[in-house]
C-alpha cells in the first residue's frame, strides 16, 4: 500500500482495513514508500501494516516481500 495517498493515506487506510475485522484484519499490507527512515517503518507497524519495501526498489524485492507473506510454508508472525 502506498502511504501518499490523495485523500486517505496509506497509514489511515490500513488502520481503517484492520478495524473491520473479519477477514480484513488478516490481509497482509505492504507499506510502499520514499520515507525510508525507523520511524516511518515504525508509523506503518503502528498502523497495522505487516511489512515495509523502501522506494526506489526492485521488483524482485516487492516479489519477495510480497512471497513472506503469502507463503504459508514462510509466513512470519505479524509484526
Amino acid at each position: 500500500m502506498d502511504i501518499q495517498m490523495p485523500e486517505m493515506d496509506g497509514l489511515e487506510a490500513a488502520r481503517a482495513l484492520r478495524a473491520q475485522g473479519g477477514a480484513c484484519a488478516g490481509v497482509p499490507i505492504i507499506a510502499v514508500t520514499a520515507n525510508a527512515m525507523a520511524s516511518d517503518r515504525a508509523d506503518c507497524m503502528d498502523a497495522g501494516m505487516n511489512d515495509f519495501v523502501a522506494k526506489p526498489f526492485k521488483a524482485a524485492d516487492l516479489r519477495a516481500c510480497m512471497l513472506r507473506w503469502l507463503d504459508p510454508q514462510t509466513q512470519p508472525r505479524a509484526r
